[in-house]
């Protein structure tokens, strides 16, 4: 019996069901043993019913494929970076000896010539079929891979050395993104820990080799390589979550206000300020040069109270936990040698959302929420805007970020200061 249960013919005559006794055998013979092609009983696999995708097979497909989308825009960009570092720092030593067409050959050396002539071989047939469309790719250098590419590097340290520190970390980086590209070339199942480590290796890796957006740092959001292509199909939206506890799992407070110039925020109790950023923080953020803004909503108007009566809560139970937060921001401010730097003010309209607007000396970042009737802040969904700098769309003017400062600014005009 065959793992696939079709009973097999027996092939030693010497046994019972030889050839005396198959199909045509002399009466009195026993029953023949003949091959079954029949389909398995009841119960058992259809043949072909594997091809009946219902909804859910469909959702994970598209699930790989988008991810693997994802991470073939971080290889590629990777790819050309490295490139065009290998053409700048090798060319000028081979070319000028070996001419324009082998100085690749040249740099590969007896260690590399298996792969180099394998290229070569690529880009020949490449012309004869007309698939070069780009005459800047009618180059060997075009037809090397990302691991060929970091073997010239590593064959011709010396070289590049004057201009990276790290060659380790080249290297490391280098190994996290061939997990990825081994996988993407197959199209195999992509995880989510492996595409944002490779993600993560990719970013830093353009940093090193002089092709990133400046220092992660300076944007607290770094733009990634998704968001530069269709950044602008979501005007300034760069990201959205379920809740608070999400976001915080991708931009901690300290990535979202370390290193600020300018804080403006708005809502009730503000916790994802005051509660996840420490008062030293705080301090240090503004002797450093930041300044900042907060608008509470004042602990004693009527629409707190109606707030309390949405979420369910006792009287009184929501507006002690705002003016605890506003006594520990005076308590901040108490502190500073230029208190003016440091303003606190109190709303009484009805609130109708939070928002943070957080500026550094190059880029912007929002971090906005709108109240709803039965969830807390924790629990309600979050927008992430970017505003100002590289990456906003040409329409940023038209875009969430500005109309939220708007908001801002009538609201902060209608407001009162906290002494």
């Amino acid at each position: 019996m065959s793992s696939g249960g079709l009973e097999l013919p027996p092939g030693d005559s010497g046994h019972e069901g030889g050839p005396a006794d198959a199909v045509g055998a002399a009466p009195g013979g026993t029953a023949a043993a003949a091959v079954s092609l029949a389909p398995q009983a009841a119960g058992s696999l259809r043949a072909g019913a594997e091809l009946d995708w219902g909804a859910e097979a469909w959702s994970e497909v598209r699930t790989r494929a988008q991810r693997a989308g994802r991470a073939y825009i971080w290889l590629n960009l990777i790819e050309q970076r490295l490139r065009s570092v290998v053409g700048a720092v090798l060319r000028p030593i081979y070319e000028p000896v070996h001419g324009e067409d082998d100085w690749v050959v040249a740099a590969a050396g007896p260690a590399g010539q298996e792969w180099v002539q394998r290229a070569v071989a690529v880009r020949e047939v490449s012309r004869r079929k007309g698939y070069l469309l780009d005459p800047a790719d009618d180059n060997v250098l075009s037809f090397l891979t990302l691991p060929q590419l970091r073997e010239l590097m590593v064959q011709h340290w010396p070289c590049f050395e004057p201009y990276f520190d790290d060659r380790r970390e080249i290297e490391l980086a280098l190994d996290e993104l061939e997990v990825t590209r081994n996988v993407v070339s197959r199209n195999r199942a992509l995880s989510r820990a492996v595409l944002e480590q490779a993600e993560r290796a990719s970013a830093r890796l353009l940093d090193v080799l002089g092709g990133g957006a400046g220092s992660p740092g300076a944007d607290r959001l770094p733009i990634d390589a998704v968001e530069d292509l269709v950044g602008d199909r979501y005007a300034d939206v760069i990201s959205v979550h379920p809740d608070r506890v999400r976001l915080q799992r991708q931009l901690p407070a300290e990535d979202l206000f370390g290193g600020a110039r300018r804080l403006d925020a708005i809502g009730i109790g503000l916790n994802l300020l005051v509660q996840n950023f420490s008062g030293r923080r705080l301090v240090r953020l503004t002797e450093a040069g930041c300044r900042v803004r907060l608008l509470f909503l004042n602990p004693a108007s009527s629409a707190i109270k109606r707030r309390e009566r949405e979420l369910g809560l006792r009287k009184g139970e929501l507006s002690r936990s705002v003016e605890m937060n506003i006594l520990h921001v005076r308590r901040v401010r108490a502190g500073l040698g230029d208190p003016s730097r440091f303003e606190i003010h109190v709303f009484d309209e009805t609130p109708r959302f939070t928002a943070y607007l957080v500026e550094g000396q190059s880029s912007g970042i929002a971090v906005v929420q709108s109240y709803l009737r039965r969830a807390r802040g924790m629990e309600a969904p979050v927008l992430v805007l970017r505003g100002g700098g590289r990456g906003v769309p040409k329409d940023a003017d038209h875009g969430l970020f500005t109309t939220y400062r708007e908001e801002f600014e009538a609201v902060w005009e209608d407001s009162r200061p906290v002494s």
